[in-house]
């Protein structure tokens, strides 16, 4: 497991034993640490920490039988590390050109050299899941098109297949311990959702009867007839089920607490609407119980995250607490969120606090429509990214709202963007590119600082 020390969101690797005893498996005070999976006959797994450069991730790999480690792969492109190959020739790697556009390189250990296997003009966002059993790559990529679909590319020839596509992004895929079956993660409109298909044929098959939630954590017996997996909704936090392949889930642990009454918790509904230049914004909407015409309730607009980040219809004590006290709550996906396909999620480059900013104020007119919300009580929420919303709508559109709520938010863009994380190295451009260059684009990020 991975935890960092009191906040200072420099994550260690830890290993607890069945006798309960705790080893840190990367020591020291400045640096940060990622597992990064088991080899596939199991006696290894491999840890990513930027110990050597804090810029970069190295990868180590350390022996199941008493963490031996050796130096696996030295980072010096300084991308990040994906997955690694069956047997532990190649290292897929992603580079992030900018927030919306990514390639993936493929290091050769036995030759020392990279190459980029998706070379490309324009704009697309490629991502690694795993390679194939003989030696491809499984990558979810939106070339051609708005949304990310499920690709087996060949390293050697280019040849790329199409394995799995649909209406919403591909996040993630993974192949079941026996190589039966392929797992394909997808976030269908803000919750995710499981594909299981055949991988010889590519064919669904039949998942088992789950609850109706936001599906995560997946995994599956050494035969593939059993899944474990968590499942939150608006009403439930990740609770622990089991599954046989095709049957019926039984649920294993609720991580709901007894004292809570779960009929005085409200499910989140999507409620989309056309924002000031026509565009469509969509969100989740909580109205608290005996919301109506006859007694209309005040509202907070939740923003998110990010900027690219995403509300998502899983569970929230504080968006409950709020709903359990009065308030009606909208969590936007303004323009700039993720999972809206790649126009929508570039649509605020170097325009936040100011496009995206004008949905939130936007999205009030849809809450009086209601005619459940009073439109003079309407105010803003949010931490980081959704902070400075906050903190932006107070200090630029200040008849906006009646009240701001600034969760740690951002208020000076200079002083965030000239001091990130030197292990947020190989996003720094990526992140320049989306939201301005503290030196080339000083004058508008000191405008769009509340700060100022």
């Amino acid at each position: 497991y991975s935890s960092d020390q009191g906040g200072n969101e420099l994550n260690h690797l830890y290993v607890r034993e069945i006798d309960g005893s705790v080893k840190d498996l990367t020591p020291g005070d400045k640096l940060k640490a990622q597992f990064v999976g088991f080899s596939d006959d199991e006696r290894s797994f491999f840890v990513a920490t930027n110990e050597r450069d804090e810029k970069f991730f190295d990868v180590y790999e350390y022996a199941v039988d008493g963490y031996a480690r050796t130096l696996f792969y030295q980072n010096d492109l300084g991308f990040f590390p994906g997955a690694i190959s069956r047997d532990k020739r190649f290292v897929a790697m992603v580079k992030s050109n900018t927030t919306s556009d990514s390639d993936i390189y493929l290091f050769d250990r036995d030759t020392k050299k990279s190459r980029n296997l998706t070379e490309h003009e324009g704009v697309e966002a490629n991502g690694v899941s795993e390679f194939t059993p003989d030696g491809a790559l499984l990558i979810d990529t939106n070339r051609d098109g708005e949304f990310a679909k499920l690709v087996r590319l060949d390293p050697v020839s280019g040849e790329r297949k199409t394995v799995f596509e649909t209406t919403w992004d591909v996040v993630a895929a993974e192949y079941s311990p026996d190589d039966r079956f392929i797992l394909v993660y997808v976030n269908a409109d803000a919750r995710t959702e499981l594909n299981l298909l055949d991988a010889s044929t590519l064919e669904p098959t039949a998942l088992p009867k789950v609850p109706a939630g936001d599906i995560t954590g997946v995994s599956m017996s050494k035969d593939a007839s059993r899944l474990a997996f968590y499942v939150a909704s608006s009403r439930s936090p990740s609770s622990l089920y089991t599954a046989t392949l095709g049957g019926e889930s039984a649920l294993l642990v609720s991580a709901l607490d007894k004292a809570v009454n779960r009929d005085d918790l409200v499910e989140g509904q999507v409620v989309r609407f056309k924002s000031y230049d026509g565009m469509e914004i969509p969100g989740i909407l909580y109205l608290p119980h005996g919301a109506s015409v006859d007694a209309k309730v005040p509202a907070l607009v939740w923003v998110h995250g990010g900027p690219g980040g995403q509300s998502r219809l899983n569970y929230s004590p504080l968006l409950q607490y709020l709903v359990n006290h009065g308030y009606a709550v909208y969590a936007i996906n303004n323009r700039g969120s993720s999972g809206y396909g790649k126009a929508f999620y570039a649509a605020d480059d170097k325009r936040h606090g100011e496009a995206d900013l004008d949905d939130v104020v936007e999205s009030k007119k849809m809450l009086a429509e209601t005619g459940k919300i009073d439109p003079a009580r309407i105010g803003i929420i949010g931490g980081s990214y959704g902070g400075y919303m906050t903190l932006a709508a107070l200090a630029y559109r200040p008849q906006a709202f009646e009240v701001g709520i600034d969760i740690f938010g951002v208020a000076n863009w200079l002083r965030t963007l000239e001091s990130i994380p030197p292990y947020w190295e190989a996003q720094r451009e990526a992140l320049y590119a989306e939201l301005g260059d503290p030196v080339a684009d000083k004058e508008r990020l000191m405008r769009i600082s509340p700060l100022f």
